[in-house]
Order: C-alpha cells, then structure tokens, then sequence
C-alpha cells in the first residue's frame, strides 16, 4: 500500500516505522526539517518538509495515489485539514489523530474512516485501520486496554475447517485473545463458541483481545493458504 503519514513526531514517526516493516510504501510529511533528516537517516524513508495542511506538499507526497493517509501531527486543526484535503481527492483509508474530543464532529463530517483518540493505542489502531479496514471494533473495555472486534474469515483462510480448540492451541494464535461469538452467515446461526466449534469460510468472529495485539489475531485469522 502507498500510504502518506503526516507528523513524524512519537506517533507518526514509530507508526511510519512499522509501516515499512511490514512492506508499504510510506511518504511522511513534517514541517520540521530537523525531524524529516532525522527519520530519513534512521529508516530510509521519502521524508517531505513542510505542511500537511497545504495543498502543493500533500500533492509532493503523491497524495492523488495514496491508498491510506494518517493525520497524526500534535494539532488536530492540522490533522483535521490534512484529512479534508485527502478526502477531497478520494483517498480510501483516512486515518486520524484527535488529542481534543471537541474536533471529533469536524473530524466525523469530514468523511475519515477512523478517529485515533487514545495515546497508547493509536500506533496498533492506526495500523489495524489501514491494513485491516474489514475489522469492526464493536467496544473498548478496561480503560481502553482491551477491545471487543469483529473480522471475517477470508476465503481459502488457513483456520478455515478448524475447531476453535485447534486455533487457540496453536503457538502463533495470542494467548490473551478470547472467542466471544461465531456468526454463520449461510445458517444464520450465532453461537456462545466452545472449544470443539469448527470456524467456516465466511465466518463473523467476535473477539475480546488486549489493544495491543489486535493485529497480530487478525493476521493470524486472516491469513490464507498458499495455492
């Protein structure tokens, strides 16, 4: 995925981190060029100096052909620019950072698909939104430590045909993260799981896990056989 970050600070700059980690091409945007060297010589990314909130930087940072962009600069009037701009060229995934709870219906009518709003989990947030945009978080427990989410089993997925006890055996699978529900689309049934439940193609799985390794279990879940 093209995915532009605006804001190398703590959240932008370990967010655009992980992103090349994980093999997407990410153009980040800083007005400090202090900042933009800093992240350039670190991890070798395209590091564009100026202002997300200006037009002709956004379209420097490939802005028409990005698949995500994150607005995580420390000010939400910028970020909420930023996310304008993005949406008005039809940018799929718009991600953003919101420090003052007073921006969130700004940032709602601007059209972004999700609102970052707690400091220790926007990083993993912000990444299972971008590269998982198919996971719906249904709540957010304990303060914000856990959270309950919904994800579809793909076609040809590897837990496809497995019991539940199979799954949450498996060395991979976190141990922190609980089946809740099972909704059978072609049955229509809902069921409490137990451990002997096999998971089907197309499943809806409602999961309780802690913040921090929702996307680890998506990927587990998510992961599909090599034809």
């Amino acid at each position: 995925m093209y995915i532009v970050v605006a804001g190398g600070g703590m959240v932008g700059g370990e967010l655009a981190r992980r992103l090349m980690e994980s093999k997407h091409d990410v153009v980040l945007v800083d007005s400090s060029s202090e900042v933009c060297s800093k992240m350039y010589a670190e991890t070798g990314v395209v590091a564009i100096h100026g202002s997300a909130t200006r037009v002709e930087v956004l379209k420097e940072a490939g802005l028409a052909k990005a698949d995500a962009v994150v607005a995580a600069t420390g000010d939400d009037a910028s970020n909420l620019v930023a996310a304008m701009l993005a949406r008005s060229v039809g940018v799929p995934q718009v991600v953003v950072r919101m420090r003052n709870a007073n921006y969130e219906e700004a940032f709602k009518l601007a059209g972004v698909n999700a609102i970052v709003r707690t400091t220790d989990l926007m990083i993993n947030q912000m990444l299972v939104e971008i590269e998982h945009p198919e996971v719906r978080k249904i709540t957010t427990i304990g303060g914000g430590r856990a959270n309950i989410f919904m994800v579809v089993v793909p076609n040809d997925a590897k837990v496809a045909g497995k019991s539940i006890s199979e799954i949450t055996g498996n060395s991979d699978f976190p141990s922190d993260c609980i089946f809740v529900a099972v909704y059978n689309q072609q049955s229509e049934a809902f069921s409490i799981p137990r451990g002997g439940q096999v998971i089907n193609e197309g499943d809806e799985l409602f999961l309780i896990s802690t913040a921090e390794r929702i996307k680890e279990v998506v990927d587990f879940v998510t992961a599909r056989t090599v034809s």
